[in-house]
């Protein structure tokens, strides 16, 4: 079996994005795309070189075929992708606007993808991979699908490999604040790396600067959190160092979602080449900073040369 640089499991959909701004319900033409946190990371690590992979569920239906093939046509591999023959694929509806965050509509309950399990954990795929990144999401869409992701950070600890996790809250998964906070801090003082958006940290910890939330997590055990603070930049912090990483300031921003896993991206790009710190989170920015200037969740993730020149005109000495 090929080694895997990076593993990650999720749900998938097909997203309907916009193709003039406005309310949703006055749009007549929309541009299907791929949509999903862990996809997106996965195809910034797969745009950068990095041989990664995405586990999940579709369903057997247009939608799923769609995923599938876009994974693969972004040098994603979906051997563990499954076809659920029970239930359908998630699917989105995603406005266009000129300013602030765009209308996202979710069409994803009963997916295939929620009913993810653990007797679905394969550990032998599993074991190929260096790192595994986690995120939040999959642990809000079902108990099985929370089963799932116990069940691949125990493995994937239990061999020393490293573990990755963005919070990425979505409230209106979770059946209360209370659960959502209880089960997000539960798996991400189980990971090596936590990353935070400030508000996100804010509310799992109930403290307000940067670094109390790191601290948080670093009592907790983990080894390194960063805190996303927008376009100002990101705070990280280690048993050992801590400091800021200014933001890119962009002119035009077109399209907000995908920043944050962008992000990640240029963390674990640097993790995996074993960067300074301040240097993964200049990637980070980087990332996210080109995001941000395009529709479409992963549209502007850069290639390995893209993101040289871009750091190299933003950052001085930084890798």
């Amino acid at each position: 079996m090929q080694t895997l640089d990076m593993i990650t499991f999720g749900e998938a959909m097909a997203m309907f994005i916009a193709d003039s701004p406005g309310a949703l319900h006055e749009i007549n033409k929309f541009n299907l795309e791929l949509a999903g946190a862990e996809t997106n990371v996965a195809i910034g690590l797969a745009k950068l070189g990095f041989h990664t992979s995405f586990v999940s569920k579709v369903g057997n239906d247009a939608f799923g075929k769609f995923i599938v093939q876009k994974l693969q046509e972004r040098g994603v591999l979906a051997d563990e992708v499954h076809v659920d023959p029970h239930y359908p694929t998630g699917f989105q509806l995603k406005s266009q606007v000129k300013i602030g965050d765009p209308e996202v509509q979710y069409f994803r309950k009963g997916s295939a993808a929620s009913h993810l399990q653990s007797a679905d954990f394969n550990e032998a795929y599993f074991a190929q991979a260096k790192h595994l990144h986690m995120t939040g999401i999959p642990l809000a869409i079902s108990e099985s699908a929370r089963d799932f992701a116990q069940t691949a950070l125990t493995f994937m600890k239990s061999k020393q490999k490293t573990i990755s996790f963005d919070t990425n809250l979505r409230p209106s998964l979770w059946k209360s604040e209370k659960e959502m906070i209880k089960t997000i801090n539960l798996f991400a003082k189980q990971a090596d790396y936590v990353l935070p958006g400030l508000t996100e940290g804010k509310c799992l910890t109930g403290y307000e600067t940067p670094d109390d939330i790191a601290s948080y997590y670093l009592d907790a055990g983990v080894s390194l959190v960063i805190v996303k603070l927008g376009e100002e930049g990101a705070y990280y912090k280690t048993s050992q160092e801590n400091g800021f990483i200014k933001g890119i300031k962009v002119a035009n921003i077109v399209d907000t979602v995908g920043a944050g896993d962008g992000f990640a991206v240029g963390i674990i790009s640097g993790l995996l080449e074993n960067l300074p710190v301040k240097d993964m989170v200049a990637r980070g920015n980087a990332i996210g900073a080109l995001a941000v200037q395009s529709f479409g969740d992963n549209t502007f993730y850069p290639t390995k040369e893209e993101l040289s020149h871009y750091i190299t005109k933003h950052y001085e000495g930084v890798k």
